[in-house]
């Protein structure tokens, strides 16, 4: 009896631990698929301009979209009933404190009816005004809010948050020019991401080296029976080696450009940081001290009045 309480408990805890490893696999998939999309597009916006035809801005934006809805609460009607929400209906309400921002444009936008296209509007203004970086963190700050609107086990409650306010620094150096009237502010269909340009397979470098050593293996096996006739052209293995070498220092070069890029956009941004924090200190010191000079004002009016009140008893 023993033993087969012991099972039941262990059944119990497997079926409990599939759907948080398959939460955290999800999380974890749409983190890695959003790093590679930025990466796609810094390279691509070195050779032509973003705009909504570009399908690595696509990708991007169905990415984010499908981040910002991981896990979103419905809407609960007077009924009980539970209706979906767009990502929109958070940002809207978590985003009020970014100052100049574009939240009551787009709201006053007379294209834009759904609460999803008025979230697809959003993200290219924000990255047409180098603000998205912007708008992610500040919204993650109020996380009494993003509480209220996300259940357990969202993205933006997790610790892939921070990830994806930081990876999106780097969409600052891109100008971006997009359409407000576009088919890509269509809301009546769902976000899909494409995933066929991130699979991509490289083989190791002792992966190529066993499999040469394999076709070596059997063209020294196959060439005792075999004539000069059905004898095929020697396998050049040099070039490719060589061609693999410079791929994968290319791509080494591509990835140090970028981390090189994305840490200039970080050190603007916290200087920035930097410089609004030490004006609102200047501005804060300055009204202590008006309100220091008031109260003392204030104070020797009043031991003035007291002063006539005796002298008048």
């Amino acid at each position: 009896m023993a033993s087969l309480g012991l099972g039941g408990l262990n059944v119990s805890a497997r079926r409990k631990s599939v759907p948080s490893r398959n939460a955290a696999v999800e999380r974890r998939n749409l983190i890695t698929v959003c790093r590679f999309s930025v990466k796609t597009l810094i390279d691509r916006s070195c050779f032509e301009t973003i705009d909504d035809t570009s399908p690595e801005f696509n990708n991007f934006a169905a990415i984010l979209e499908q981040i910002l809805s991981h896990r979103l609460k419905g809407q609960i009607s007077w009924f009980g009933y539970e209706s979906p929400r767009s990502f929109w209906d958070y940002i809207r309400v978590a985003c009020r404190k970014v100052s100049h921002n574009c939240i009551c444009s787009i709201e006053n936008m007379e294209n834009v009816g759904s609460s999803r296209a008025k979230g697809r509007a959003w993200i290219r203004v924000a990255l047409m005004e180098k603000h998205l970086s912007e708008y992610i963190s500040t919204a993650l700050r109020d996380f009494k809010t993003t509480r209220r609107f996300y259940e357990d086990g969202a993205i933006v409650l997790g610790e892939e948050a921070n990830m994806l306010a930081g990876m999106l620094l780097g969409l600052n150096a891109i100008d971006f020019s997009f359409c407000l009237k576009g088919e890509g502010l269509d809301g009546s269909y769902p976000a899909v991401i494409d995933y066929t340009p991130y699979l991509k397979f490289t083989q190791s470098s002792d992966s190529i080296s066993s499999d040469e050593e394999e076709l070596r293996t059997l063209g020294s096996s196959g060439s005792e029976g075999s004539t000069p006739e059905n004898i095929g052209p020697p396998f050049i293995t040099d070039e490719s080696s060589w061609y693999n070498k410079c791929k994968r220092v290319e791509q080494k070069y591509r990835l140090a450009l970028e981390q090189k890029g994305y840490l200039e956009e970080l050190v603007r941004l916290r200087e920035n940081q930097l410089s609004e924090s030490v004006s609102q200190n200047k501005l804060l010191l300055q009204r202590i001290e008006d309100m220091d000079l008031a109260h003392k004002m204030e104070k020797e009016q009043l031991e003035y009045i007291i002063v006539e009140l005796q002298d008048q008893l």
